[in-house]
């Protein structure tokens, strides 16, 4: 049997969907979700960057859910739509341990970004005289520092363990990116024991984030119920409301890789779920929030009316030159 030596072989990734019978279209699909994503996310970090108003707290958290949305999918997809052209699906040993690492760094720093939005969220709705104070430069900074921290824990802990099994035998992976258990189907050895601690470290990382999550929204419900004020009430959902879709959608999806049972899981149950956490939330965050979101499109129309007041001018002192 052959067997798979650090950093002499590589991998090979199957895909999303194994010979697919429409290749091209299926390139285009994904590519134009890609540009949506990645342009919608620079296009909200953008808006919070040159507009006063939104340098607030939640916006600060919110620029750098965008920026992390934006790394997470440029990990993966690339990479998948040159396989898609491509007749070599190759990937690197230590390719497919750097997109292993990043991969846990940036899901592990979003399950702690969207815990600490739900924690500014109950101080904006709960504490609004003492937002300034509980939300200020410092602790907002130390929230990110925090997020992207304990995301990386989670990358330096299991990514060595990972790639030091041996691999052997078949080299392709059943899926379009490194996940990990994917890539331990093709141990010559049981990780069985590694599998279960992982499960184990995997829950214990969500359950912070959704701790802090659960006593906040309860927190908020138990003070909105107490409002006399309908417009108070309103004020709140919708201060609250897009951070809920976000957070239904990526923790639904964590919930089915980090928490339920291997016996519920399929390679091809797991490329599903893994494609839309990858490719479709990071697309998904920042249309929720700029759709949903008053201040965001204020901003996104002021900069629009500058630079087509910009072209204006430009087009006027041309033809004047003419």
């Amino acid at each position: 049997m052959e067997t798979l030596l650090p950093n002499s072989s590589d991998f090979i990734l199957l895909g999303l969907i194994t010979n697919p019978a429409y290749p091209g279209i299926l390139f285009a699909v994904i590519f134009s979700i890609f540009v949506v994503a990645v342009t919608a996310n620079l296009v909200m970090i953008l808006l919070i960057h040159v507009d006063f108003r939104l340098h607030t707290p939640m916006y600060f958290l919110l620029s750098q859910l965008s920026i992390m949305d934006t790394v997470y999918i440029c990990i993966t997809v690339p990479k998948m739509l040159q396989d898609l052209l491509s007749k070599d699906k190759t990937i690197s040993f230590l390719g497919c341990a750097f997109q292993i690492f990043l991969y846990l760094t940036l899901i592990g720093g979003e399950f702690f970004l969207l815990g600490l939005m739900a924690y500014d969220r109950y101080v904006a709705v709960c504490n609004p005289l003492r937002y300034p104070v509980l939300m200020n430069r410092k602790i907002c900074l130390l929230m990110v520092l925090g997020s992207w921290i304990g995301g990386s824990l989670d990358g330096f802990m299991l990514t060595p363990v990972t790639m030091s099994f041996p691999y052997c035998g078949s080299r392709k992976i059943n899926h379009f990116f490194c996940e990990i258990p994917a890539v331990l189907r093709l141990s010559c050895i049981d990780t069985s024991l590694y599998e279960t601690l992982m499960y184990a470290c995997c829950v214990l990382m969500l359950l912070i984030p959704i701790s802090i999550i659960s006593v906040s929204y309860t927190r908020i419900l138990v003070t909105v119920h107490r409002m006399s004020s309908a417009e108070g009430r309103r004020k709140a959902f919708a201060t609250c409301s897009s951070h809920i879709m976000v957070v239904s959608i990526f923790y639904g999806a964590a919930f089915y890789t980090n928490v339920l049972p291997h016996s519920y899981h399929t390679p091809e149950k797991d490329k599903i779920v893994s494609a839309f956490y990858t490719i479709l939330t990071p697309m998904l965050n920042p249309l929720i929030y700029s759709l949903r979101n008053k201040d965001v499109g204020t901003a996104l129309r002021k900069v629009l009316g500058r630079f087509a007041f910009s072209q204006r001018i430009r087009a006027g002192d041309g033809s004047r030159e003419f």
